[in-house]
């Protein structure tokens, strides 16, 4: 399964039952969350994610509706008597502020927590399944999406026809990677003999918050789903763009250029009760955009 999981669509404020940014992807057995706003080991519990198998934890920037949870949760884990190692990603200062905050309150965590100081644009995990990259986006402060990829081997085995030819499962992974295989008396059997093209790996891109940068279209290429905050409606372009942040339109202009498959909106601002209107105008620039609600699980396919 390739999925996520929004646990928090709201912007600053909490407001109408919405919590400030948080969710969680899900890559086969592995869980991220990506950023960690106030009350997300609340909405972890009321979704029923276990954060036990939370090994990687993504902050995008240091304003409170984007960490202000966390030192909730890294507590919380402890308490819990997590034993395997806790990896959080993040601008440099934020360690210094949960050092404090644990020196503070004299806490010794029962695991190692190991923290990745993000300083510019570039690959933070690289996994044999999967990699995840950051990038800058344009906001207040340095702020950072993230992109989370699918790694996938080039060819899949038609094992019937590997049989046949007489190749050793143990040469398999090879073949899976496009070589062809040669028999002990030296005869060549064709990799196209044997596999056949797998599809291409699946991919994740959080935007974070951003004012409208039409260069995201280039970093989110191709993306199978993008997520791309949308704070204000189109007529409050004015005001998004002195906050630093996205109006509908703008983001689905990113996705449209983007050439991605979907697109998922969310960080509404708390002026806003009703969510349709959000819908309705980024669909009317790019239709395959969905609402990033709380407690739904997005396939990403």
């Amino acid at each position: 399964m390739f999925g996520v999981t929004i646990l928090g669509n709201n912007s600053a404020l909490p407001a109408y039952d919405r919590h400030p940014t948080a969710q969680v992807v899900t890559l086969h057995e592995q869980l991220f969350l990506i950023d960690c706003g106030e009350g997300t080991q609340v909405q972890l519990a009321r979704y029923k994610v276990k954060r036990g198998r939370i090994n990687h934890i993504f902050i995008s920037h240091l304003h409170g509706d984007h960490y202000f949870g966390l030192i909730g949760l890294i507590t919380s884990m402890g308490l819990l008597g997590r034993e395997q190692d806790l990896h959080i990603y993040g601008p440099a200062p934020l360690k210094a502020i949960i050092d404090l905050q644990l020196e503070v309150a004299a806490t010794t965590l029962p695991f190692t927590l190991h923290f990745h100081a993000i300083e510019g644009s570039g690959l933070l995990v690289d996994h044999p399944k999967y990699s995840v990259t950051c990038f800058a986006t344009q906001h207040r402060i340095p702020c950072y999406g993230f992109i989370i990829r699918e790694k996938k081997k080039p060819r899949k085995i038609l094992k019937e026809a590997a049989i046949q030819h007489g190749i050793p499962a143990v040469y398999y992974e090879r073949l899976k990677n496009g070589d062809d295989y040669e028999t002990r008396d030296g005869q060549i059997i064709k990799n196209e003999w044997v596999t056949f093209a797998n599809t291409p790996g699946r991919s994740y891109a959080y935007s974070a918050d951003t004012i409208y940068d039409p260069q995201l279209a280039d970093i989110t290429k191709d993306v199978t789903l993008l997520y791309h905050e949308t704070t204000y409606l189109q007529d409050q372009s004015d005001r998004a763009a002195a906050r630093f942040h996205s109006t509908t339109l703008q983001a689905a202009s990113i996705a449209r250029d983007a050439c991605v498959k979907r697109l998922l909106i969310g960080h509404f601002s708390s002026k806003y009760e009703e969510l349709s209107p959000f819908l309705t105008e980024a669909c009317s620039l790019f239709p395959d955009t969905e609402l990033a609600l709380e407690g739904t699980t997005y396939l990403i396919l």
